[in-house]
């Protein structure tokens, strides 16, 4: 699954290739995951110029000039292509041509890609935008797992299953703690590893694939590694499910209980 680190990059990218573009044409293949019919959307949005892109937790918003706006969550295997004149990438749910024949084609093997016309805003704040100790308020009221809570996306949004687990990692916490057993001391900590682990995953990724709108390899992750046994540390990876999410810790993260 994209997350922030991967959507930010994306949306620059895009943004610099689409943004002030004019969109010719909508058209969604695939349409169960609409709230809207495909016909509204492409009354709403053709024919108008694409003024902007930006990530709102886990989603990437295409904002148009009249004022609507296109939400993309990628999900799980949702991957975005660049096409000219005629899209033949497979398993498309949306394509997208603009009106110098430039296309974006957004798939899904799994069809389970969202697209939303005009979406509510969030409640919760970004992951990267969180207010001066709203994790020092707002976890001491929750009682779910510590991973629970910071990928369910109520209380924060944009973190995803493979950078909670760095997250945690990297404040040494276990993903099993408790959210309202953990001191506030290792809340404070656990807040600066939110933004650090995020900020120099996307520097690594923009370094080595600055014109990537595709996920790419995450081979210097330090825990989240499905296929190896070891930290790149050199510490035994544990692996195990929290709510059903699979999950890769280490025996050197405290648990809250």
């Amino acid at each position: 699954m994209p997350e922030i680190p991967d959507l930010n990059i994306f949306r620059d990218n895009l943004a610099k290739k689409l943004a002030g573009r004019t969109l010719s044409a909508i058209h969604i293949p695939i349409t169960r995951q609409l709230k809207v019919p495909e016909i509204v959307i492409q009354e709403s949005l053709e024919g108008h110029a694409l003024t902007d892109i930006r990530r709102t937790g886990k989603e990437l918003h295409f904002i148009f000039q009249n004022g609507h706006v296109l939400s993309v969550h990628l999900m799980l295997h949702g991957t975005m292509y660049w096409y000219e004149g005629e899209n033949t990438n497979r398993f498309t749910i949306a394509e997208l041509l603009f009106e110098d024949q430039t296309g974006l084609a957004i798939t899904d093997w799994q069809k389970a890609v969202i697209l939303n016309l005009d979406p509510k805003p969030a409640v919760a704040p970004d992951a990267m935008q969180l207010p001066d100790g709203y994790l020092r308020s707002a976890l001491p009221k929750l009682s779910k797992p510590i991973k629970t809570v910071l990928t369910e996306g109520k209380t924060v949004q944009g973190i995803g299953n493979a950078y909670v687990d760095e997250i945690l990692y990297a404040a040494k916490i276990s993903p099993f703690s408790k959210a309202n057993k953990i001191p506030e001391t290792k809340i404070e900590i656990l807040t600066a590893a939110i933004k650090s682990v995020l900020t120099d995953a996307e520097n690594h990724i923009r370094h080595n694939f600055p014109d990537t709108i595709t996920e790419k390899e995450r081979d210097f992750l330090q825990v989240h590694r499905p296929k190896q046994s070891l930290t790149l540390s050199g510490e035994p990876i544990l692996k195990a499910e929290v709510d059903k999410r699979k999950t890769y810790y280490t025996e050197s993260q405290h648990l809250f209980e």
